[in-house]
């Protein structure tokens, strides 16, 4: 059985290594934005803030003005002092003394001296790279104290599904190549690069390899199908209206299509490695369970990881779209209007279709882990029905049981 599973992946494996050196980027074509001088960006720190209360002269509505002094820590002007002007409602993050933020050289025409009260610098963004690391240091640590050598080489993987995003997806599709076509290659590279250095080369792993293929193709039919039908432009964004400036190389509406792919693959290997574990610790506990009880074992165990993992995908588009929502709500919007609106119609498509194929993954890879380990296993029966709980009889009922459960002469 596991040589011809592996008879089954090697397909996959080679489509996605032709894939890989077909759409390769070369780099000689690569696009990006529009010929000219790059935007200079140099850090500086915050030295002193000075707030009072102003008041919007188109609006009317009261901010609050703050005249920020800054130091320039690199670049041509490295130590000199400037200060500028900065307005932001009460409620907005301002500045502090000693924040770090990145400054950009005011642009002018070619010749023409800057006046007297426009600073040369424009503030830009913070500095946030010391807190990412710290963070990234947290997280590295706290996988590798829980999960050991599987924490290594899942990190690992992390590691080459980075690399191929930054090195593969998005170079290719900034060439013009198809980007359903990129993100199927990339999302297929990713998927057994992390899956067999997570958790290794063996049956369990290949069984999860597996569903996640056949869930993917499910996702990426239904992504095709309801992008056509719905109209869905991938024009919705302002990144997506910038794009077509800056790049018009780029297929926007098979953007789309490709980040429904990758994004699903996300959550998709994880509950496709959790269902065929689950079946296979089930099998370990009792080898004479057949494929029929071993499968609905499994499928129970699915219908709870689903069900949480779904609403997961509605809470992360919810919070991520918080603002919009709100924006919609204060304009009077009807909800089918909101809802079918392509911004927000966008992201319905890119969860339920994602959903689907969550929920496609369950039966797919609980029946062929199922299938694996029933196939030629002597020990395997179709029992009339499952075995029931052994209770030791001198196990009491705490009082919490007694209290919320009843006491073993009430049942």
């Amino acid at each position: 059985m596991q040589r011809r599973l592996l008879w089954a992946v090697a397909p996959f494996v080679v489509i996605t290594v032709v894939g890989l050196v077909k759409l390769w980027p070369s780099g000689a074509d690569l696009q990006v934005g529009a010929p000219g001088v790059g935007i200079q960006r140099y850090g500086a720190t915050v030295v002193m803030v000075d707030e009072g209360a102003c008041e919007s002269p188109s609006v009317g509505v009261e901010l609050v003005c703050s005249v920020v002094g800054i130091r320039l820590d690199e670049g041509p002007d490295e130590g000199s002092e400037f200060s500028f002007n900065f307005s932001g409602g009460e409620n907005q993050r301002g500045f502090e003394s000693g924040d770090k933020i990145i400054v950009t050289p005011t642009q002018t025409t070619e010749g023409v001296e800057l006046p007297e009260d426009v600073p040369p610098y424009g503030f830009v963004d913070f500095q946030r790279g010391t807190p990412l690391i710290l963070l990234t240091a947290i997280f590295v640590i706290v996988v590798i104290l829980l999960s050991r050598v599987k924490g290594i080489t899942s990190l690992l993987g992390l590691g080459i599904s980075l690399l191929i995003l930054v090195r593969f997806v998005l170079p290719a599709i900034l060439e013009g190549s198809s980007p359903i076509a990129v993100a199927i290659v990339g999302a297929a590279a990713i998927m057994f690069a992390a899956l067999y250095l997570s958790h290794g080369v063996n049956v369990r792993t290949t069984c999860a390899v597996l569903g996640t293929l056949i869930s993917l193709a499910v996702t990426g039919i239904l992504a095709v199908v309801f992008v056509e039908v719905g109209h869905l432009t991938g024009f919705a964004s302002d990144e997506a209206t910038f794009l077509q400036v800056s790049a018009q190389q780029i297929n926007l509406q098979g953007l789309l299509l490709g980040g429904i792919i990758i994004g699903t693959l996300g959550v998709l290997d994880d509950v496709t490695v959790t269902q065929a574990s689950a079946v296979w610790e089930i099998h370990l506990a009792n080898r004479g369970y057949g494929f029929v009880h071993l499968y609905s074992a499994g499928i129970r165990i699915g219908r709870d990881h689903i069900a949480s993992t779904v609403n997961t995908l509605v809470l992360a588009y919810a919070g991520a779209a918080l603002p919009l929502l709100i924006l919609f709500t204060i304009s009077s919007t009807g909800f089918s209007n909101v809802i079918t609106s392509e911004v927000v119609a966008e992201e319905v498509v890119r969860t339920l279709v994602g959903s689907i194929g969550l929920i496609a993954s369950v039966p797919i890879t609980t029946g062929l882990t199922a299938l694996v380990l029933t196939r030629g296993n002597p020990e395997a029966r179709e029992v009339e029905s499952e075995p029931e709980p052994v209770t030791p009889p001198e196990a009491k009922k705490s009082r919490f049981e007694e209290k919320w459960f009843g006491s073993d002469q009430d049942s």
